[in-house]
C-alpha cells in the first residue's frame, strides 16, 4: 500500500506539470542507481534535476505542501545541462557525485544566488562571499545543488519552547507520514525532503540530535559523523565542540556515497558495506535510553533479535553520567553559542553583526519573528559576556567532554569488550502544537554529540504509520563500522519508509 501510494505519487507529480515529460528510464529513488544509469547514459543530469523540481513543485509547494525546501536553486537546471555536456563531449566524470541533486539545510553557505539565513529574517540581507567547505566538497563532486531545506530557525538555539520545523523565513515543514505531526529537527527540511523524495540526498547539521532526531521522525537514514570528519567552516554556529554537518539519504549506501563526497578524509565507504555477517562483533544495548512508547520497545526488541541471527553478541549495557552530561554539556554550549555566533554575524555583510543586533531585530520584528515563541537562549547566551562566565563555561565543556569520552562511551566498550552501542534513535514523532513547542521523546543523542563521536540512524519500521529508528554509536572514527552495521540491519530488514501523507491520525 505505501510503495503504490508512493509511485502514484511520482508519477503523477510528472503528468500535472505542463511541459513536463517523463524520462526514458524512471528515475530511481536511489542515489547510487541514479549515478550508475548517468554512466551508462540511460539518464541525463537535467532529467533528474528536472524530476526533482517537478516534484518539489507538485508535493513540497501545492499538494499536501510539505513546506521542506525553502529555496530551490535557480541555477539548478543550467548547472545539470554543463554537466550533461561534459559528458557528451567524452569527457570524464566530475566525481562521484556528477549530476546527482542534492538539497543542503539553510544553515550552510554558498556563494551564488541562493541565501543562507538558518531560516531567521535577519540574515535576508547577508550574502556569504564564499561557498562553505563541503559545499565546495560538493560542487567538486560534480553534485547539483538544488536548493535549501528548511530548519527549527536557528538550529532549535533561540527558545525551550520552540517548535522544529519552524522558522520565520520558511515556516513550518511538515512529516510526510502524517502531516500534522512533526518532522524534529533542526534538519527538519533535509529529513521531510528525503523521505518524501524531493532530492537524491540532503545535507543536514547537528549539534545535539540535528540530524539523527529528524531522520528517526521522517524515517529516513541520517549519520553524525566524528567531530572533524566534515569540515564546518561555512556553516552558521552554535558551538565548535559539537556542530557538524552529515549526510541524509533513504539508504545506508547512499549516506556512505554522500559522506565520501564531502569527507575531509578520502575513503570509500561503500567498501564497509560488504554482506550482512555480523558474526564476531559485540553491541551494547542502551536499555535506559530506549525510547518509552510500546511500539518502539516492540520494534527494538526485534531489532535486537535480527542482528542476533545476523552474528551479533548483545550484552545489556548502561553509559553513566547521562544526567550531568546534560547538564553541563547545555551550560558550555551557551558559552559557546555566544562566542561562535557573535565572530559569524562580524564575519557577513548584513546590517546584523551581532548576537545583540540579532535580538534588537527580533523584538523589531516580534510579528514576524516571535509570534509562536521567543528568544531566551539568544538572551541566556548574550548575558554570559563576563570572565566569570568564559571560565565556567570551559570548565563545563571540559567536564562533559571527559564524562562522555574517557568515562562514557569508551569506557564501556572497554569494560564490555563492545564493538559499538544500539538503541531506539527516540520515540515516534509527536502532533505538532506552536502554541507548546516541540515536546520530543526519550533520545540517546545527546552522549554521543558531547563526545563528537559519530552516531548512526536507521530506520526500523513503523509505531502505526509513523517511523521509528535504530541506532549505531561508538568511538570516534569508526564511521566504517557503524555503516557496516546498519547496512547489514538495513538489507536484513527491508523496511520499506515511503510515506502515505496521511493528513492526520
Amino acid at each position: 500500500m505505501r510503495r503504490r501510494s508512493f509511485q502514484k505519487l511520482a508519477l503523477g507529480s510528472l503528468a500535472a506539470l505542463p511541459g513536463c515529460q517523463e524520462p526514458p528510464v524512471p528515475v530511481p529513488d536511489s542515489l547510487a542507481a541514479q549515478s550508475r544509469l548517468l554512466e551508462e547514459a540511460r539518464l541525463s543530469c537535467e532529467q533528474i534535476t528536472r524530476h526533482y523540481l517537478d516534484r518539489i513543485a507538485q508535493i513540497d509547494r501545492a499538494s499536501p505542501a510539505l513546506n521542506a525546501v525553502i529555496e530551490t536553486n535557480a541555477e539548478a537546471l543550467e548547472l545539470a545541462r554543463a554537466l550533461d555536456h561534459d559528458l557528451r563531449m567524452g569527457k570524464p566524470l566530475r566525481g562521484p557525485l556528477h549530476g546527482i541533486p542534492i538539497l543542503l539545510k539553510d544553515n550552510i553557505e554558498t556563494a551564488d544566488r541562493m541565501l543562507t539565513t538558518a531560516g531567521s529574517l535577519a540574515l535576508l540581507d547577508s550574502r556569504p562571499r564564499a561557498d562553505a567547505a563541503l559545499v565546495r566538497r560538493l560542487r567538486a563532486a560534480g553534485a547539483v545543488l538544488l536548493g535549501k531545506t528548511n530548519l527549527s530557525e536557528w538550529a532549535n538555539m533561540r527558545s525551550p519552547r520552540s517548535t522544529s520545523g519552524w522558522s520565520a523565513r520558511g515556516g513550518l515543514t511538515k512529516n510526510p507520514h502524517v502531516l500534522d505531526h512533526n518532522p524534529s529537527g533542526s534538519s527538519s527540511g533535509s529529513a521531510a525532503a528525503v523521505s518524501a523524495g524531493l532530492c537524491a540526498a540532503a545535507i543536514g547539521t547537528e549539534t545535539d540530535g540535528s540530524i539523527v532526531s529528524p531522520s528517526n521522525a521522517c524515517g529516513v537514514v541520517g549519520l553524525k559523523p566524528t567531530l572533524g570528519l566534515i569540515n564546518s567552516a561555512g556553516i552558521i554556529p552554535i558551538t565548535h565542540w559539537q556542530d557538524t554537518a552529515g549526510p541524509m539519504a533513504r539508504s545506508v549506501e547512499d549516506c556512505a556515497l554522500l559522506l565520501a563526497a564531502i569527507s575531509e578524509k578520502p575513503l570509500d565507504y561503500r567498501a564497509a558495506l560488504a554482506g550482512t555477517d555480523l558474526q564476531g562483533l559485540r553491541l551494547g544495548f542502551l536499555r535506559h535510553l530506549n525510547g518509552a512508547h510500546a511500539d518502539v520497545q516492540r520494534l527494538t526488541t526485534a531489532a535486537l533479535d535480527l542482528l542476533r541471527d545476523l552474528g551479533a553478541e548483545i550484552i545489556e549495557v548502561e553509559l553513566p553520567h547521562t544526567r550531568e552530561i546534560g547538564r553541563l554539556r547545555f551550560r558550555a554550549m551557551l558559552g559557546e553559542y555566544r562566542e561562535d555566533l557573535n565572530a559569524y554575524l562580524g564575519t557577513t555583510s548584513g546590517k546584523v553583526r551581532s548576537i545583540a543586533d540579532l535580538i534588537a531585530f527580533n523584538q523589531e520584528n516580534a510579528e514576524r519573528e516571535m509570534p509562536h515563541f521567543g528568544q531566551e537562549f539568544l538572551e541566556m547566551a548574550a548575558a554570559l559576556d563576563s570572565a566569570e562566565a568564559l571560565v565556567e563555561t570551559r570548565a563545563a565543556r571540559e567536564t562533559a567532554r571527559r564524562l562522555a569520552r574517557e568515562e562514557g562511551i569508551d569506557l564501556v566498550l572497554k569494560q564490555h569488550r563492545l564493538d559499538a552501542l544500539v538503541v531506539s534513535t527516540s520515540d515516534p514523532a509527536d502532533k505538532t502544537d506552536l502554541a507548546t513547542g516541540h515536546r520530543g521523546g526519550r533520545g540517546c543523542s545527546t552522549v554521543p554529540a558531547t563526545a563528537g563521536y559519530p552516531h548512526l540512524s536507521v530506520p526500523m519500521g513503523f509505531a502505526g504509520p509513523l517511523p521509528c529508528n535504530l541506532s549505531f554509536f561508538s568511538t570516534a572514527w569508526t564511521e566504517p563500522l557503524l555503516l557496516r552495521l546498519g547496512h547489514a540491519y538495513e538489507q536484513a530488514a527491508r523496511h520499506d519508509m515511503r510515506p502515505r501523507f496521511l493528513p492526520a491520525i
